[in-house]
């Protein structure tokens, strides 16, 4: 809590701090002087107009990002895993087509329903919910974040999930959501240790998780990945600090639908006297070093999963994932 004692050191203030309901709160107290709750204030993390402007801007960053196969055009605009897969496929884009996208659309999102919740202190997010002209008629679910009041929106999340598969989520009475902590023991995981649990089950297996195409379905994928001729490994790690960080959102039920993040890598080993099958173009714009008998590909993967009460099975919903580099030898 800071305390201005006179309007001189009033006229001090940064002017964000003074006009921002949405980060401080401002009372006077008995002997005059100004009292600025900050980081414990628990407030909605935006206005509904502005989270439909940083949905916007997104969208048109993207777009342009997209089309030139230029990074720099949406850097601002993504974060976290969404930002390493994106910056990756534009990275190999640009390097088989220079002169930009030629088969570029426009990603158009509509019908936009925001969740956003009521929280003290940073990071602030929301979460958008779309349809769009890709992905057939899957929801886009993009959960956008910030760190401090003068950085831009940033998406970290992007997920598409058919829009039975979306949950209600738990309101107050003026339409805003409720986080749910990283550390929360109502819940059958805590969100902070799903990334690891996950990353855990991949290996081992397990029965915290529900069967289902990305958790058994996904072990029995990589069971039969390797075949006569071609050794193929997995080595899965959790990412959950800064931008990797995993978000959730109560829902209706008192469980909560949680956003988080895994790396992996996948190593391909040809067997004595043969070569790694050939790759595709973006896989070989990624790739560093010579191909001959090994590959190993390094793939971020962002997931979003039904978490509930304690007692439940986590269901993981949907994953997208992307290739950030490869090594050859």
């Amino acid at each position: 809590m800071s305390r201005d004692r006179g309007p001189r050191r009033l006229r001090r203030l940064d002017r964000r701090v003074l006009i921002a309901a949405s980060v401080t709160a401002l009372s006077l107290t008995a002997s005059g002087c100004v009292v600025v709750h900050g980081e414990r204030e628990v407030l909605p993390a935006t206005t509904r107009a502005e989270a439909a402007t940083a949905l916007q801007q997104f969208t048109t960053a993207y777009n342009a990002a997209d089309k030139a196969y230029d990074s720099s055009l949406d850097a601002a605009h993504v974060t976290g895993a969404l930002g390493d897969i994106d910056a990756a496929r534009l990275k190999a884009g640009h390097a088989n087509s220079p002169s930009g996208n030629a088969s570029h659309t426009p990603l158009e999102l509509t019908d936009a329903k925001f969740t956003i919740p009521k929280k003290a202190g940073w990071p602030r997010w929301f979460v958008a919910d779309a349809a769009a002209n890709k992905g057939g008629s899957a929801r886009w679910l993009l959960v956008f974040t910030r760190n401090d009041l003068g950085e831009p929106w940033q998406v970290a999340y992007l997920t598409l999930l058919a829009p039975t598969a979306v949950p209600k989520f738990k309101t107050d009475k003026d339409g805003w959501a409720e986080a749910v902590p990283a550390n929360s023991t109502e819940l059958a995981v805590a969100p902070g240790e799903l990334s690891e649990r996950y990353a855990t089950y991949l290996k081992r297996g397990g029965s915290e998780f529900a069967d289902g195409a990305h958790t058994s379905g996904w072990r029995a994928d990589r069971e039969k990945a390797t075949k006569p001729g071609l050794a193929v490994q997995f080595l899965d790690q959790p990412l959950t600090s800064g931008d990797y960080a995993p978000l959730a959102l109560r829902t209706a039920d008192g469980g909560a639908l949680v956003f988080f993040t895994t790396r992996y890598y996948q190593k391909e080993t040809a067997a004595a006297g043969t070569s790694v099958p050939t790759q595709n173009k973006d896989v070989q714009a990624l790739t560093t070093g010579e191909v001959q008998q090994t590959l190993t590909l390094q793939l971020v993967s962002n997931e979003v999963a039904l978490d509930p009460k304690r007692g439940g099975k986590v269901s993981v919903l949907g994953r997208i994932e992307g290739l950030t580099s490869a090594q050859g030898g």
